[in-house]
């Protein structure tokens, strides 16, 4: 990377830490952990100095830079956090010192975000690809653009206001999202407290027909296509339709096309999917609501059990799995309008749903985008590009 600033060695602005403890006191002492990619350094599980067999510890100070032996390579570097003070650190760890007389070391915490020094720590990593160590000499040899320190100022300054207004961005978008699922919610909650309708038990007077699966072991199913397809439970769902990414020779359950599938173990207890189109077996954590068509259009079905999903998972009694009984399904209460009325209701749902699915795509895609801005903006600053767009 090419820059108006002039490019120095780290052991211009660091110098190694080489104060060693042989024998840890028997005591509770603060752990770190170096994140990969520039993301930080964070406490781990404290560590008893009474337990460890690993010789020459050091006592990390708030302030200081830690590089991850193995991991460095992979961007692990960064500054000890204040509640990181006193930590112990094995001989797997590298301490340095930061000379703060020509360094901001917001500065250098910029320089390991943007993960700056990962090709050239990588290039001189030694060992087995998985391996390969860095050594403090690596470190203290790299190269970073340093500007005097008012410059490095002025570049925090600017680096903070783009960040904030990143974060702003996110914030916005993330917010716009979860408006998108409160307007479903608040919609579905008023389509189906509609007073005027009758109600009936789902498996009353033939509307619909519950059917539960069972558990086929894990022998007896595959990934290579041979038999049947196998839904083994919500790990298989999508947003609407399941993805079939098992098959069995020995089914035991099925389910055909125009069943609503419903979640009645585990942990995505109340999940909803609509059946695929071709006929499969279910596991024992999916029941099949099969409606009867000349009263209950299954996407009708579908989004009431969407409203009522919040009931599923307070009924859902913990034993060892979360779950509820085929009764709570049978004897669960459907409004009962007409299948024209069902007809324009899925309509309106449809969409209202496609709206909102429409805007999560847009999110994701805006996340991607503002993930990759903020390492833009470190990349200019470092090029001495992002101060003047100001």
């Amino acid at each position: 990377m090419s820059s108006r600033f002039p490019m120095v060695s780290l052991e211009e602005v660091l110098k190694q830490n080489q104060e060693y403890i042989d024998n840890p006191e028997p005591k509770l002492y603060p752990k770190l952990s170096v994140k990969l990619y520039g993301k930080g350094v964070v406490l781990d599980t404290p560590a008893d100095g009474a337990s460890l067999k690993m010789k020459r510890h050091q006592i990390a100070r708030s302030g200081q830079v830690i590089l991850s032996e193995i991991w460095g390579k992979k961007g692990a570097i960064g500054f000890v956090p204040p509640e990181g003070d006193g930590a112990l650190c094995t001989s797997h760890f590298f301490l340095f010192d930061a000379l703060s007389d020509r360094l901001e070391p917001a500065y250098l915490q910029a320089i390991f975000t943007a993960n700056y020094l990962q090709d050239q720590l990588d290039s001189e990593a030694k060992g087995t690809t998985g391996y390969a160590a860095v050594r403090p000499k690596n470190l203290l040899t790299a190269q970073i653009p340093l500007p005097p320190r008012e410059e490095q100022r002025r570049i925090l300054a600017r680096i903070e206001e783009l960040a904030a207004r990143i974060e702003e961005a996110r914030g916005l978008r993330k917010e716009a999202m979860e408006d998108g699922e409160k307007v479903m919610t608040s919609t579905l909650d008023r389509v189906f407290n509609d007073e005027q309708w009758s109600y009936k038990k789902l498996t009353e007077d033939g509307i619909a027909f519950v059917v539960a699966g069972q558990h086929i072991m894990s022998e007896e199913y595959n990934s290579s296509g041979e038999g049947v397809p196998y839904l083994t439970g919500p790990a298989d769902f999508g947003n609407r339709i399941p993805e079939i990414k098992h098959w069995t020779l020995t089914p035991k359950v099925f389910s055909l096309p125009g069943d609503v599938l419903l979640t009645v173990k585990g942990a995505g207890v109340g999940k909803i999917n609509l059946a695929p189109d071709v006929k499969v077996t279910i596991g024992r954590q999916l029941m099949a609501i099969r409606p009867n068509s000349n009263y209950l259009l299954s996407d009708f079905v579908f989004f009431f059990l969407q409203h009522r999903f919040k009931y599923f998972q307070t009924i859902a009694t913990a034993t060892t799995v979360p779950g509820f009984k085929k009764t709570d399904v049978e004897t669960l209460k459907i409004p009962f309008p007409p299948l024209e009325e069902q007809h324009r209701i899925v309509a309106y749902l449809d969409d209202l749903q496609a709206r909102v699915d429409a805007l999560k795509q847009l999110q994701a895609e805006t996340q991607a985008e503002l993930e990759a801005l903020l390492p833009s903006v470190l990349d200019k600053a470092f090029r001495g590009e992002l101060v003047e767009a100001s």
